[in-house]
């Protein structure tokens, strides 16, 4: 044996590395190729050493989710191999789920030491504006002013998408931002009414506009083009959306009185239909009133594509609480019959339909209403109760 050779063999010795397991080693070392690379499947994996082997484990379940645009709870519940029900519950979601983006939800159980999701600390020392609210403001108008977003606004006031805001209201800004002061306009000029007739016409947004200025300019009333565009007080239009204007005849109604109109040809049409579906499922003349009534004030008696939100269809049925798909909601025949008996869920939750509702035959007109479809503005289906039994005397 040589003595290089010799020099070398104590050398390993010395470090504790015996010869035979530093030549498997290098062996292994030498057969594996440099660009070797983990395979996944769709799931992600890790590897931990155990003794000569690696071995593939699965990615922990992440503690929260953040919503997104589009997500909802049966969704979100899928994908992570939950129930919905457990997820509504961890969350202390309301029975409607309702769920916004931005929205952090807890994919596990509270633990003993806390019992909501944790969230980020606040930032040191907020300064606070308080901004009052005149007329023609909208929370996204004020978020904008203040350089925040509008879930910041909400959230500061204890409000939701769906709440109303009123002139002199006082609305916390918290944060750091100043007010931006609003630049200098030129007065628009005064624009005519529009023509005194019947023939309804097409308002297209511009920036700025407001459902009030817009009834003002056209001389009509809020709720005539919340009833003729299927809108509400939480509604939000956009620049270049196109607003209808309703003829001097459907805008003479009060907010307060009863509400009538003649039905044209689709109108007639969708009104055709919801009193058929009303008799082949045995429903009383006041059901297929009530089911007509809440048609017109949600859509106009129409079978709109568009809506407050994700709401859709004849009854402004909506996807993310559990409707059905926005496929199934715009088709009149499933809309119809989902108004009246209610859906189930895959997650097994329920809508109710106005059938499922305990006692509707004698609670009053509105109310009946008002158990489907749970409106922020709840009196309006009682305004066109008369107009209702009118269309199914002259169609039924």
């Amino acid at each position: 044996m040589s003595q290089q050779t010799m020099r070398r063999r104590i050398r390993h010795l010395q470090v504790g590395i015996p010869a035979a397991l530093l030549s498997t080693l290098s062996g292994a070392f030498a057969a594996a190729p440099a660009t070797a690379a983990e395979t996944t499947t769709g799931a992600i994996e890790r590897t931990h050493v155990l003794g000569a082997r690696t071995l593939p484990t699965a990615a922990p379940l992440p503690a929260t989710h953040t919503v997104r645009s589009g997500d909802t709870v049966w969704a979100i519940a899928r994908n992570y191999g939950l129930r919905s029900a457990d997820l509504v519950s961890w969350n202390g979601l309301g029975a409607d789920a309702l769920i916004r983006p931005g929205q952090v939800l807890r994919l596990t159980p509270a633990s003993p030491a806390s019992s909501t999701v944790p969230v980020a600390p606040a930032p040191a020392a907020p300064s606070v504006h308080t901004h009052i609210v005149v007329a023609g403001d909208t929370i996204t108008r004020i978020a904008a002013k203040y350089a925040t977003t509008i879930d910041a606004v909400l959230a500061a006031n204890g409000l939701s998408r769906s709440s109303i805001i009123y002139p002199g209201q006082k609305i916390r800004i918290a944060g750091t931002a100043a007010p931006t002061p609003a630049p200098a306009s030129t007065p628009a000029p005064a624009s005519a009414p529009a023509p005194a007739s019947n023939t309804a016409a097409t308002h297209t947004v511009v920036a700025g506009d407001t459902i009030t200025g817009i009834a003002k300019k056209y001389a009509t009333t809020i709720s005539a083009i919340f009833a003729a565009n299927g809108l509400s007080g939480s509604s939000i239009i956009y620049p270049g959306q196109k607003i209808a204007i309703p003829g001097k005849q459907e805008a003479a109604a009060t907010d307060h009185g009863p509400k009538t109109a003649t039905l044209n040809a689709p109108q007639t049409e969708n009104a055709l239909m919801i009193i058929r579906i009303g008799r082949e499922l045995g429903v009383s003349d006041r059901g297929i009133a009530i089911a007509l009534a809440t048609s017109m004030v949600e859509s106009w008696l129409r079978n709109l594509d568009w809506g407050d939100r994700d709401s859709l269809g004849l009854f402004q049925q909506r996807p993310s609480t559990g409707w059905g798909t926005a496929e199934e909601i715009r088709n009149r025949d499933y809309a119809i019959r989902t108004f009246f008996t209610g859906n189930t869920n895959p997650d097994g939750t329920m809508t109710h339909g106005l059938l499922d509702v305990t006692g509707w035959e004698t609670m009053r007109f509105t109310d009946a209403a008002q158990a489907v479809q749970k409106s922020a503005f709840p009196e309006r289906y009682g305004q066109w109760e008369q107009a209702s039994y009118q269309w199914l005397a002259q169609l039924g």
